[in-house]
């Protein structure tokens, strides 16, 4: 044990730099794949609570009434109602904010679907207008218990009794509108009613929807939502986040495995005397391999208990949402046991691949096998000989000749190495498609900032004039959007009239064309997987009970509603009601403007009568993913550190031999140190080569399979310019080169009797 401790000891001193690198590799690898699953946890456990808790409706129906809802629940499939209550369309104005509301009549507290009050308490029958706001409404209007929220076009005014949190649809201003349960007797118009279910399996849930519609009649049922989609919008941004930590987590321990194998095999190689010289003392094969295993593994586990302990002790204070994600994460059942798991694993996976390359070294027979001498790790090929014959430099020629000479070592260190340089591009590439979002959002999707709905009782050409009076208005584009419901009536998406034909919404397009006809329409990928349609087909929705029939000419980058959207131009839309007007208004902004401040000023130019939002991006949400780009880039720059001093080792080590025969030459010792810096820079160079002709698609690749998945769709992905991608390629090439300078000036000036060692 004393002899395995010294060798060990021995070898730590001569790889320190290496030894760090994996230690801080690892705790990065660790750290990653933790905070990967906090986010899943947090994206999922907060809306299944809510859920859990309130004994969540897997079905809501939004229905006329006159609908006999009753009959509902008697349906196969179904456990439990929540309902039916009258429902009224209402706009809430509070502090200068207003937003869109559906005011749902709840006589009492319900078993099924219930609110799980936050703050505040539940209605009393003893206030009339008294009102409960669901969690991200209240957030929107800046209100608590006690506020007075007024009922726009209307003298009434509602007070704020409680805050509660809710597992249906949340608000999205523009999209989707906030709930608010109140009294029946404050729901004085009624515009329909809205009944929950609760199913004994939840996996049946389209079946018993398409046995609800059946029941209630094809034209009762005006809006479906479901649990599912409450559950995805819940989970939002943080899924994504947990997926890209998830993805880089694995490839960067991978490509660590890899890196600790490659090390090791260049290290047995460098010492088979040793090693030899061990057998024949009396080390068995099994205690050689464990010299090398021990010490690796060793590595390994404190950087994974360094990561486990930092996100341990300090994961909540991290800003922002990766520091709430941790805080809730920690609070799980199953905290502990991924918190041990995951870096268990993740030792275990560096410790397999340690063990294969530690298994070589047990095979080295107890007896040195003399080197056969050979020049430059081999003859030298007719293009290195024509080379030298053009009076290149040697040092060039014998440096790519070294780099390139022995095959399958050659081609396994430049794959080693690419691994992590191909990862950083992925990760290059998921930077550049956010800032695509920031900088360029008309080519995903937002050619506009700001969407304004416009009061009943301002007419079409009022509104116009009033919103292209601000000069930083450039354009504003009619429309209306309303909830339809899919063929079978199993689910809601929205159908939405943009532009006219004289003047067509700016639509960005990642397949087929732009709707121009009557009865065309672009549609975003959600609604395409949703209807297991593609551009050409024809699809009929029901929009209240009546039937639109579309054809599909072209697939647009959707960012809203999961993409579950189909749009045309209002005219088609008034071709099948002549009465439709108008209900909101898309504005472009001259470039340079800012959203909030035009906002701003159209509110108070509207006098109470325009509703002003910015419209959403989705980088908005992808901010904290900036950090974690930066994070992993390090991380892998790291991995990438190990496999280039290995690199370096290997070529010091084969150059060895080489010494006497490059000196009686006439080689210098300058030019000697240049063989190895070029045949480390060639290796780089290959490396960097293969990382970004395989990196750059395989980033498309991924991120637009993320888009679809989402629903966006595919065409968001934007790689890096083609300067930075040159960039990143020398910084490799000239860091390799650099770190190759020092250890292979020190070989070159090695004595000639230590030299003549190393050859014996």
């Amino acid at each position: 044990m004393r002899a395995t401790l010294r060798w060990a000891h021995s070898d730590l001193r001569t790889h320190r730099g290496e030894a760090l690198f994996l230690v801080l590799a690892t705790a990065g690898i660790v750290l990653s794949l933790l905070l990967a699953t906090a986010l899943f946890g947090y994206a999922t456990n907060p809306w299944q609570r809510v859920f859990a808790q309130g004994n969540g409706a897997h079905v809501w129906l939004h229905t006329g009434s006159s609908a006999d809802t009753g009959r509902l629940a008697g349906l196969d499939g179904v456990q439990s109602v929540s309902g039916p209550y009258p429902t009224e369309s209402a706009t809430l104005a509070s502090r200068g904010t207003r937003a869109s509301v559906e005011l749902r009549g709840t006589p009492e507290r319900p078993a099924v679907g219930r609110p799980l009050i936050s703050s505040g308490r539940w209605l009393d029958p003893a206030d009339p207008d008294g009102v409960v706001l669901e969690s991200g409404l209240a957030r929107a209007l800046l209100a608590s218990p006690g506020d007075t929220l007024a009922l726009s076009g209307t003298a009434r005014s509602l007070t704020v009794l409680g805050i509660a949190e809710s597992a249906e649809k949340r608000y999205r201003p523009g999209e989707q509108p906030g709930l608010v349960w109140a009294p029946p007797a404050a729901v004085r118009d009624p515009g329909g009613q809205v009944i929950g279910l609760r199913l004994t399996d939840p996996d049946d849930t389209d079946y018993v929807i398409q046995r609800a519609v059946t029941v209630l009649g094809a034209g009762a049922v005006s809006e479906v939502s479901t649990w599912k989609q409450a559950r995805a919008e819940a989970q939002g941004d943080n899924r994504l986040l947990g997926q890209v930590l998830g993805l880089f987590g694995v490839g960067a321990l991978v490509a660590a495995g890899l890196a600790v194998h490659g090390a090791i095999g260049t290290r047995i190689r460098g010492h088979l005397r040793d090693i030899s010289v061990l057998k024949a003392i009396g080390f068995t094969p099994g205690q050689v391999v464990r010299v090398f295993l021990l010490q690796h593994l060793a590595y390994a586990l404190l950087g994974a208990v360094a990561a486990a302990s930092l996100i341990q002790a300090a994961g909540s204070r991290i800003p922002g949402r990766l520091g709430d994600a941790v805080g809730v994460w920690q609070g799980l059942p199953g905290h502990t046991v991924a918190l041990l798991a995951v870096p268990v694993a993740a030792v275990l996976f560096i410790g397999g691949t340690t063990g294969l390359a530690a298994w070589r070294a047990g095979r080295v027979p107890p007896v040195p096998v003399p080197r056969p001498a050979a020049p430059l790790g081999g003859r030298l090929s007719g293009v290195a000989r024509g080379a030298l014959g053009l009076r290149l430099p040697p040092a060039l020629v014998l440096g790519w000749h070294r780099a390139f000479s022995r095959s399958p070592r050659s081609l396994g260190t430049v794959a080693r190495l690419a691994l992590p340089l191909l990862l950083i591009v992925v990760a290059m590439s998921a930077w550049t498609t956010i800032e695509r979002f920031d900088s360029r959002p008309e080519q995903i999707g937002l050619p506009t900032a700001l969407t304004v709905h416009a009061d009943a009782g301002l007419a079409d050409g009022a509104a116009r004039s009033l919103l292209s009076r601000d000069p930083q208005v450039s354009a504003a584009y009619p429309g209306v959007e309303v909830a339809a419901l899919v063929p079978g009536q199993t689910a809601t998406i929205a159908l939405r009239g943009l532009g006219t034909e004289a003047a067509p919404y700016p639509y960005a397009l990642a397949e087929g064309r732009a709707a121009r006809g009557g009865d065309e329409a672009v549609a975003g990928q959600g609604l395409l997987d949703l209807l297991d349609a593609r551009v050409g087909d024809w699809v009929r929705i029901t929009v209240g009970g009546r039937p639109q029939i579309l054809h599909i000419v072209g697939r647009t980058i959707e960012p809203e509603n999961a993409g579950r959207v189909i749009s045309t131009s209002l005219d088609t839309l008034r071709e099948n009601d002549a009465a439709l007007g108008p209900a909101l208004y898309e504005l472009r902004l001259r470039p340079g403007a800012d959203p909030q401040r035009v906002a701003d000023r159209l509110t108070a130019a509207g006098q109470g009568r325009l509703d002003v939002h910015t419209v959403p991006n989705p980088a908005d949400g992808l901010s904290p993913l900036r950090g974690v780009v930066v994070g992993l880039i390090v991380v892998l720059a790291l991995i990438g550190l190990i496999e280039v001093l290995t690199a370096i080792g290997g070529t010091v080590r084969e150059g060895e031999r080489d010494l006497l025969a490059l000196k009686a030459i006439g080689l210098s010792p300058r030019q000697i140190t240049a063989i190895t810096v070029v045949s480390t820079a060639c290796t780089a160079l290959a490396a960097a080569v293969v990382g970004v002709a395989l990196g750059t698609p395989l980033a498309h690749w991924l991120i637009d399979a993320q888009g679809r998945s989402s629903g966006i769709g595919s065409g968001i992905a934007q790689g890096p310019s083609a300067a930075l991608l040159l960039l990143f390629g020398a910084a490799a090439v000239t860091g390799a080169a650099a770190l190759a300078a020092v250890p292979a000036s020190r070989a070159a000036r090695r004595r000639l009797a230590d030299t003549l060692s190393a050859v014996a």
